[in-house]
């Protein structure tokens, strides 16, 4: 008899148990890894490991995207200063380069919708932060010379408009750091704490291009003989930009449940519901996004005697507050119920700017339409957040529905749920950053108070179809 007989074990009738699955690597949760075991649904592996991580690389996406939406928003406050310094563009000219960025914004964010997961989002963070710098360095320098064309400054206005792209990347990633039942808070915070972004610059830059001691360059010389330094308003965030992507590339993580070619990812557009929540959320974003490029000059050709830089941030700042509540209010009310609120508060709020607008010889109110603008921008937050609650409830509920949990048919359709909702989170959000072209540009082409009335009867049409898809009874996908 050989050896290798002997050794043998003897035959039971009995099949051996399967090995154990190896234990997860616990190096890979460390910072600038690519994270292959992420399991969030898991209560023990939440409390003990996933929460930690999720926090960290939610609080370094957040800066990051701040300051991207600072690169995507500096030129409306900066062209409210253009003519005071010697640039002769005119104020359809001056609105255009306020609109301008949203259109190449919400063209990138479709790219960086699908590159995000396909390239690994710690190197997409780091490396799409990074690139602002270039369009930064070239506004500094552009507008210090009043003899700069308008083409060139076109230009950079769509260049400075990439910042804007960020966004769609990375709500997509944070979404699936976090566990269902706190998706809408996380996404909310991200999102909202990103938009403040849009109140940083409109607060910062009227007081940034006034210092001497930051300046690089000359000054520019105003008619009242005073000295600014719109350069300012670009090279001080470059610095700040740099260390962001160095810190995202060394901080965050990538997770392999994320990384999605596009393959898996362009079923969305066969989704009726990815249409669906686009139509919704060009109302709630692109209005926030929309309303925070035009509300400067709004104000300045409007109601001139009211001075743009004490007013124009605080809208921003309270949507992009609103946002994060409208999250975790959505959390435990339901999205679609929000959604609506949202909506019915939106178009009320632009009656009463409507109301309140100068209209003959009346002059106006400029305090009631100040404070209906900021009622809008607090409903449109609201809805910002609970838009994106809806979105991973929705395709969970479509993608699972008759499947048994625990199940390798509902394990297989749970993915392929995260992955379809990352995208189109992100892709909703590219079509909805368009709000930031087309509501300057309304306002560039059209009376002030006929496109308000085009806004109120948009977001008639949207409380219908939130209701009808979404909330009444028997409808096809409670969110």
């Amino acid at each position: 008899m050989s050896s290798a007989t002997q050794e043998a074990p003897p035959a039971t009738g009995r099949a051996l148990p399967p090995a154990p699955a190896p234990a997860p690597d616990p190096g890979q949760y460390r910072p600038g890894r690519t994270i292959t075991d992420w399991s969030p649904e898991d209560p023990s592996f939440w409390r003990s490991t996933g929460r930690k991580v999720a926090t960290r690389n939610l609080w370094i996406a957040v800066p990051a995207l701040l300051v991207a939406f600072v690169v995507w928003q500096v030129w409306s406050i900066t062209a409210t200063s253009l003519k005071d310094v010697g640039f002769g563009f005119s104020q359809s000219q001056l609105f255009w380069l306020t609109a301008v960025p949203g259109v190449t914004g919400g063209t990138a964010r479709i790219l960086y919708t699908f590159l995000g997961p396909m390239i690994g989002q710690r190197r997409f963070t780091a490396l799409s932060t990074l690139v602002l710098v270039a369009p930064l360095i070239w506004l500094g320098f552009a507008v210090q010379d009043p003899a700069t064309s308008y083409a060139t400054m076109l230009a950079i206005a769509a260049l400075c408009g990439i910042g804007g792209a960020n966004f769609s990347s990375s709500l997509a990633n944070i979404g699936f750091f976090y566990p269902k039942g706190e998706k809408g808070q996380a996404t909310g915070v991200n999102g909202g704490l990103g938009n403040l972004g849009v109140s940083v610059v409109q607060l910062l830059t009227p007081i940034l291009i006034t210092s001497s001691v930051l300046a690089i360059g000359a000054g520019q010389r105003k008619a009242d003989g005073s000295q600014i330094y719109l350069q300012n308003a670009a090279f001080v965030w470059v610095p700040v930009l740099v260390v962001l992507a160095v810190v995202a590339w060394c901080g965050q993580n990538d997770l392999k449940v994320a990384a999605t070619p596009f393959r898996r990812q362009r079923v969305i557009f066969k989704r009726k519901h990815t249409w669906v929540m686009t139509w919704l959320y060009v109302g709630t974003f692109g209005s926030f996004i929309g309303f925070a490029a035009a509300l400067p000059l709004l104000i300045k050709t409007t109601f001139p005697a009211y001075p743009v830089a004490t007013y124009a941030w605080m809208g921003p700042a309270l949507g992009a507050l609103a946002r994060w509540a409208g999250g975790w209010i959505a959390d435990k009310l339901g999205g679609a119920r929000v959604t609506i609120l949202s909506f019915a508060g939106m178009a009320a709020s632009i009656i009463g700017v409507i109301t309140f607008l100068p209209a003959g010889s009346d002059a106006g109110s400029f305090q009631g339409f100040f404070l209906c603008f900021l009622s809008a921008f607090f409903f449109s937050g609201i809805g910002n957040g609970s838009t994106f609650r809806q979105i991973p409830v929705i395709f969970r509920g479509r993608h699972l529905k008759g499947l048994t949990e625990g199940t390798a048919p509902y394990a297989k359709a749970l993915e392929q749920a995260e992955i379809e909702a990352g995208a189109v989170t992100g892709f909703t959000a590219a079509i909805a950053a368009y709000g930031f072209f087309f509501i300057p540009a309304m306002f560039a082409n059209f009376a002030v108070t006929s496109a308000m009335w085009g806004f109120v009867a948009f977001y008639a049409s949207c409380v219908v179809v939130a209701w009808y898809f979404y909330a009444r009874k028997g409808a096809e996908a409670p969110s």
